[in-house]
């Protein structure tokens, strides 16, 4: 289905989200919608699937003018959308997720209400076709984002849509989630799809797309067939070239963080760690496909999961047996992946949430005229595009991660972060990366989780990598290379053995 967007303009108070924009999108191919954060790409492929109302412009479907006015319309012309946050029902099985939204889609049996025996049998025909695993007895919630964003796939293909909106589908999904997503992105444009992938990242736009729509402050910035120069596209995302900053040595001879014959045991893993220890001012990445064991780690170093058995010492002082409240109070930070489930409170506003954070374990009393001052400083520094009085669900994603950024303490003796840079444009993750390192030259230890091995690599003093329930010992960045990381990710090393010799942290169960 050919998609034309004209004259598109949508004004949120005083910010002018989309000016004037024009898009046309041909059936067959995958279009890429490239900017900054705050750049109006969301906004805009909210307009074409119901989400928000535009104040002006038209959009087309084959030529013809039509009123997409909610959701459930966008899905009866054909159009859906993967949120960069699948919109899903946690508690809920994969089969039921599934079935979810056919009273006003279209599926492709005559009966519009499919039968569960029906589903469950169309579910795996089309999870089959696309190389997807999911268990449809499984409860969503158990599943990573990746699988979501499969599931989610799946559903929009069974409610008979021929445009796919993909906001930002890369964040916060492994290195073979990605190679599966993009392999069905290529798949759905073969049959005739239209599909439209909006992101900041200019490697996944320039490995994917046929043409690139390029957009800043709102506007239409330039357009491209692909494959064009990505110095060329970054110009045009921010009208000048980027510099990546050098990571120096930060770390100390003094112990932060120090763990011993750590047990932690979970329905899906059993994660052991013999003997630890983390240097003062060190970065430490860990590396590895979702679900192996990083996010225990981070856990159980935060006071946010007590292992089975083991000792934890950060700073010196024994933190075994004490509670998230007295990990806090020791300087130990944690920024989780899941933005709006654990990170953010929906509802509430940058400046409640800066109230929040300056009132933990202080005081009753708010001083609401401070609170306005701090909140201001911390959106001029961490450039959140909003204002004190701004829902954080109404940020995009990227402002979302800045403001979970903005919230941390200072100072921090232990900073331990779940892919800290998601969702966030090429700037914005040189500028966090800044403030980062900063801490760190201040005495700050930073663990953290990415997707992006190329982060990993460039920004750790050394990496664990973490593989079917195994963990390695720390490995110097200096000696790896991404392609060599992925491969260790994967379970294969130069000598193509996986000995415990290897991995010298312990080993897991799966």
């Amino acid at each position: 289905m050919k998609i034309e967007l004209q004259n598109i303009t949508k004004r949120f108070g005083n910010v002018l989200a989309n000016d004037d924009v024009f898009l046309t999108v041909e059936a067959g191919t995958i279009h890429g919608i490239l900017g900054e954060n705050g750049a109006g790409k969301s906004t805009l492929v909210k307009i074409l699937s119901g989400f928000i109302r535009h104040d002006r412009g038209t959009i087309l479907l084959n030529g013809k003018p039509t009123e997409v006015k909610t959701p459930a319309a966008a899905i009866r012309a054909g159009i859906g959308m993967l949120h960069q946050d699948p919109l899903d029902f946690p508690t809920l099985s994969v089969l039921d997720n599934f079935m979810i939204g056919r009273e006003e889609g279209k599926a492709k049996t005559s009966s519009v209400v499919l039968p569960k025996k029906l589903a469950k049998k169309e579910l795996k025909t089309l999870a089959f076709e696309f190389n997807f695993y999911l268990d449809v007895n499984e409860i969503l919630g158990n599943l990573t984002i990746g699988e979501r964003q499969q599931l989610e796939i799946l559903r929009l293909l069974s409610l008979g849509v021929k445009t796919l909106i993909f906001d930002e589908p890369t964040t916060g999904i492994s290195a073979l989630q990605k190679d599966a997503l993009f392999a069905a992105m290529r798949k759905l444009a073969d049959s005739g799809k239209s599909l439209i992938f909006v992101s900041h990242k200019l490697e996944d736009v320039g490995v994917l797309c046929d043409r690139v729509t390029v957009m800043r402050q709102g506007k239409v910035v330039g357009k491209a067939k692909l494959p064009c120069p990505e110095n060329r596209l970054v110009e045009m995302m921010f009208g000048r070239e980027l510099a990546t900053p050098n990571k120096p040595k930060t770390a100390s001879a003094e112990i932060a963080l120090q763990l011993d014959n750590i047990i932690v045991k979970t329905e899906r893993l059993t994660l052991q760690i013999d003997e630890l220890n983390i240097k003062s001012g060190e970065v430490i990445g860990l590396a590895g496909l979702e679900g192996n064991g990083q996010k225990l780690l981070l856990l159980i170093c935060a006071g946010l999961l007590s292992p089975t058995s083991g000792n934890i010492m950060i700073n010196g002082q024994d933190m075994s047996k004490k509670t998230y409240q007295n990990y806090l109070k020791a300087g130990v930070g944690f920024l989780p992946a899941d933005r709006q489930k654990e990170g953010l409170v929906n509802g509430l506003t940058i400046q409640d949430h800066v109230a929040l954070r300056q009132s933990l374990g202080k005081r009753a009393f708010v001083n609401w005229k401070e609170i306005l001052t701090v909140s201001k400083d911390k959106i001029s520094l961490f450039n959140i595009r909003g204002k004190a009085d701004t829902k954080v669900e109404s940020l995009s994603g990227g402002n979302q991660q800045r403001t979970q950024l903005a919230l941390l303490p200072m100072p921090l003796k232990l900073l331990l972060m779940e892919h800290p840079t998601r969702g966030l444009d090429i700037e914005s993750t040189i500028w966090v990366w800044q403030q980062l390192i900063a801490r760190c030259q201040t005495g700050t230890t930073i663990l953290f989780t990415s997707s992006d091995l190329d982060e990993i690599v460039q920004y750790s003093d050394r990496i664990l990598v973490f593989s079917g329930g195994n963990v390695s010992a720390p490995i110097d960045t200096k000696e790896l290379t991404v392609n060599k990381l992925g491969q260790m990710i994967g379970g294969k090393f130069e000598d193509g053995g996986l000995g415990t010799r290897d991995w010298g942290l312990g080993t897991g169960e799966e």
